[in-house]
């Protein structure tokens, strides 16, 4: 029987990129832990990773509820502390075709998911990875972290809150051993992606950018962004005159 080496945890794993990336991590040496909301999804994600070789555990979990979230996190670290953490788990709203702006429940709703349990999942695990000496963890954030897009506002804010977040996250567990990386994809296949206005260039699969990703978490990258030259012109937005930036954004219909 092969022994296991390595446990990995993917939040939001029944999506577009978190199943692409249990995929890819899928093998004979994993354990992969699957959290999820779509039982139906998640459960045949779950057995093709099993089929290629991984030993799979299928959870249907509420990110959003913080007591309950805490307490299956007590029990991972004693029982089976992962070495690779990805926080996937997340949503997009957006002000609407009509302009009509953004609903405050949605937007309470994707606070609680994109950036209070994301939070809450790292501040319960790092605790445990301090005292090992090790572990790793991918946060998921986006390029529209990088400038506020007028036609996403909360979205942007709360990637660009998970973008700070590791940053700050990775400078300080650094001496414990312990690796941060933020992730910052432009568009992928997938149907978040599909439903959000405004132009889509460069639009990559999802497997190509989970081969992406794990590539850039095994070299430690600080931040794993794609594709270019999106990236390039992302972060220019942020490092331009804010003047210049909207300007640009009305020129490329992202004006909302």
């Amino acid at each position: 029987m092969t022994s296991i080496k390595t446990t990995v945890l993917i939040t939001g794993a029944s999506g577009a990129i978190g199943g692409a990336l249990a995929k890819a991590y899928a093998a004979p040496d994993r354990y992969l832990i699957l959290q999820g909301r779509d039982p139906a999804r998640l459960d045949k994600l779950g057995q093709d990773c099993q089929a290629l070789g991984a030993q799979v555990a299928c959870i249907e979990l509420d990110l959003t509820d913080i007591g309950q979230l805490q307490q299956w996190l007590q029990t991972l670290t004693t029982q089976n502390l992962p070495d690779l953490v990805i926080a996937n788990a997340g949503i997009n709203i957006n002000n609407g075709q009509q302009r009509q702006g953004e609903n405050w429940q949605a937007i309470d709703a994707l606070i609680d998911l994109n950036i209070k349990s994301t939070l809450a999942l790292v501040n319960g695990l790092v605790p445990a990875m301090r005292l090992r000496g090790s572990g790793q963890i991918a946060l998921i954030s986006s390029l529209a972290a990088y400038y506020g897009l007028p036609i996403t506002p909360s979205y942007c804010a709360s990637k660009a809150a998970i973008k700070a977040y590791g940053e700050a996250m990775r400078g300080w567990l650094a001496r414990d051993g312990i690796k941060v990386n933020v992730v910052m994809p432009g568009y992928v296949e997938s149907d978040m992606s599909a439903n959000m206005p405004g132009p889509k260039p460069f639009v990559w699969t999802t497997e190509r950018a989970a081969r992406t990703i794990v590539k850039g978490l095994q070299q430690n990258r600080a931040r794993i962004s794609f594709p270019f030259p999106l990236n390039a012109g992302t972060w220019l937005l942020s490092v331009l005159p804010a003047s210049w930036s909207q300007q640009l954004l009305v020129w490329l219909k992202y004006h909302g």
